[in-house]
């Protein structure tokens, strides 16, 4: 049995153009891609029409267009991957509230990735707005949400993408997460 390609070697041939390694990437993130879908998706309305599948394809064709992307690893993609998340399911969860006014509005919890205490859950578009906000006041905050809410990444791969040390992403971390729980008080949260 061979290894399995190599993540970041797939990236730099896919940033010198070579047409085929996308076909050859997908594979290999697809089942880490859809696992952080299906945990975006698993608070959503029964009925809902986005499925993990059907996110991952979103994430799929918006990142096919990409053409001037320097890759530089596996933590880089899945940083990238994690905002484009964001859009589509913010861009989903607008288009669903603007026809029902609030209604069925999706609840995620900032701590939903990895082994961290959960907090009470926001709607998506309260986080995002929250993440706007912080994002004018330290864009790195707002970063390390958006890579560990919206992107499944660890601190440590948060730390790598944003090429600062584990125990600075771990109290930025910590540091968003407050900032965050304060900014949604019990008004925000629905």
């Amino acid at each position: 049995m061979s290894a399995p390609p190599d993540v970041t070697a797939l990236l730099a041939d896919w940033s010198r153009g070579d047409p085929g390694a996308l076909d050859r990437l997908l594979p290999v993130v697809h089942a880490e891609l859809r696992r952080i879908a299906a945990r975006q998706l698993r608070t959503e309305r029964v009925g809902h029409t986005l499925q993990p599948t059907a996110l991952v394809n979103e994430v799929y064709l918006r990142l096919v267009d990409q053409r001037q992307v320097d890759w530089r690893d596996r933590a880089h993609f899945f940083g990238v991957t994690a905002q484009v998340m964001r859009r589509i399911l913010v861009d989903h969860a607008r288009r669903h509230t603007a026809g029902k006014r609030g209604g069925g509005l999706r609840c995620v919890s900032i701590d939903d990735a990895q082994d961290v205490a959960a907090p009470n859950d926001v709607s998506i578009l309260a986080l995002d707005h929250a993440l706007e906000r912080l994002e004018k006041m330290d864009a790195d905050l707002a970063r390390i949400v958006e890579l560990r809410a919206f992107g499944g990444l660890t601190v440590e791969e948060a730390a790598h993408v944003l090429h600062v040390s584990p125990s600075t992403a771990k109290r930025d971390w910590r540091t968003a997460k407050a900032w965050i729980k304060r900014e949604l008080g019990p008004g925000d949260r629905s």
